[in-house]
């Protein structure tokens, strides 16, 4: 079974909307995973699930638990399989965190979408929309390549 880590700047939007995303499509195929969120920052500690995310997550039949917002450690590097980060800057945040990348764990959601490409904060665009869409190209990307019984991570990227 993959252990997987979403992690976002906040841990309040991205990073749990894709963990709960991940967890219900791969249930719907029978596959069996582990995944979790995290934020780099410390700014939401504690908080729960944005409320506009809470309620894109609802409109789309998507069940949610009582998270709350914690922040990435570096023993995290080790207790996952693969780190997945919302975006570039969340990527750089993360390695300095795990304090480097020697297994080439982390890597963008969106390099399993169609188009590998960053995945826009709904804090700041307040796109919920378009957010939910990213995030299920790239849950459903990384379940075909877990399906397809491809090795992850990759060797050396």
């Amino acid at each position: 079974m993959i252990k997987v880590l979403f992690v976002c700047h906040g841990n309040i939007c991205r990073s749990p909307m894709a963990q709960y995303i991940f967890c219900q499509r791969a249930a719907a195929r029978g596959m069996e995973v582990a995944a979790e969120s995290a934020a780099t920052s410390r700014e939401e500690i504690g908080n729960p699930v944005y409320p506009p995310a809470q309620r894109k997550l609802r409109q789309m039949g998507v069940p949610f638990g009582d998270h709350r917002a914690v922040q990435m450690t570096k023993a995290d590097y080790e207790n996952y399989d693969l780190l997945l980060a919302m975006d570039s800057a969340n990527v750089r945040n993360m390695k300095a965190i795990a304090g480097g990348d020697p297994q080439g764990k982390i890597r963008r959601l969106l390099e399993y979408g169609k188009q590998p490409r960053d995945i826009a904060d709904p804090w700041y665009t307040g796109n919920f929309d378009a957010t939910y869409e990213d995030l299920v190209e790239g849950c459903e990307g990384l379940l075909d390549e877990l399906e397809g019984g491809r090795k992850i991570p990759a060797e050396s990227v």
